[in-house]
């Protein structure tokens, strides 16, 4: 991990290749190159953080992976589909306390794995406005500077996530990311992704710019596999990047199986398609965040950070596309 202090970067621990933002948060005037990143050597060594979450709902420790604190949501999926772009301009409020989850976060099954199609449901009182608490799965950062830790996929990390031999990405391509962010607690935590080693440039620079406005997100991790084909229940939440998977109603890959597409509170910035019998949202129990007139802490508009940062780094937004939304998406060729 990164430490800064006074302007010095101290490293603590293997770190591969390192960005970091000196006094980016602190200072109200911000540097005009906020970030730089250091190049990958060619052998790079395992990250000296732990290396991410396991599912908190069953299965036991294991050796240099962190013991979950709190039960997961499972995770949703959304399309990437590419449409025309339209403007949206809002901005979301400012963040209040937060509480802990829910007991019953992730563990309501809406229907049988593999059964198809969820019909969007009601969404609970508890999760109007959510503000959950983010559970410390990695080590939190130790002061308020922005860093980002870029390493080659660890060997445990590369056999949790989504990744296989079949998918269109090379392991090798692949790098693994720490990075610090925003919680609706208002404490800093770590968080994780996988990504193409291309798309880390623009993707870091989106967590620095979150980081500097104070953007809460509620938990940044790597999806692992046994959640493609999980039970639904329609809750999830996490902030994840490479998903070895086609688009939602296709065969195409998605951006997300190259690792050069992000989704950010994907309860709060849901996936929406189609009206009536035919409409599909998911998570299938964020409806009232299709609500763009609610705007909230954790959501994404035309003119939030995230969004800005994205689209000036060059990639495209979901919640531009016209025959569908995709609030949490954003991706490197807007699809």
């Amino acid at each position: 991990m990164v430490a800064v202090a006074g302007g010095a970067v101290v490293l603590l621990g293997a770190v591969v290749a390192l960005v970091v933002l000196p006094r980016y948060a602190a200072d109200p005037v911000a540097p005009a190159a906020p970030w730089v990143a250091s190049p990958t050597p060619a052998v790079p060594s395992a990250p000296a953080l732990p290396s991410g979450p396991q599912d908190g709902t069953a299965s036991p420790p294991q050796p240099g992976r962190p013991t979950p604190v709190a039960p997961e949501p499972s995770v949703a999926v959304a399309s990437d589909e590419p449409v025309d772009p339209v403007t949206t301009t809002k901005t979301p409020a400012p963040t209040s306390s937060a509480t802990p989850a829910p007991v019953w976060l992730g563990t309501r099954v809406l229907a049988p794995a593999g059964s198809g199609p969820v019909a969007p449901q009601v969404t609970p009182a508890e999760l109007l406005d959510r503000r959950v608490i983010t559970p410390d799965l990695l080590r939190p950062p130790t002061d308020g500077q922005f860093a980002a830790q870029v390493s080659a996929v660890p060997p445990e990390v590369l056999d949790r996530s989504t990744w296989q031999p079949g998918c269109p990405v090379a392991a090798t391509e692949l790098r693994y990311v720490l990075v610090q962010h925003w919680g609706f607690d208002g404490r800093l935590h770590t968080g994780e992704l996988v990504l193409n080693a291309d798309a880390v440039d623009a993707v870091v620079e989106v967590f620095a710019a979150m980081h500097a406005e104070r953007f809460p997100v509620e938990e940044v991790r790597v999806v692992r596999a046994d959640e493609l084909d999980a039970a639904p229940t329609g809750d999830g939440n996490v902030t994840s990047a490479f998903v070895c998977r086609p688009r939602v109603g296709s065969r195409a890959w998605s951006q997300h199986a190259y690792g050069r597409a992000l989704d950010v509170n994907p309860f709060h910035n849901p996936y929406e398609r189609g009206t009536g019998a035919d409409r599909v949202v998911i998570p299938e129990l964020a409806t009232a965040y299709t609500d763009r007139a609610r705007v909230l802490p954790g959501m994404l508009f035309g003119d939030s950070v995230a969004v800005r940062t994205a689209k000036g780094t060059g990639w495209g937004w979901g919640g531009d596309y016209r025959s569908l939304k995709d609030w949490m998406h954003v991706s490197a060729d807007g699809t």
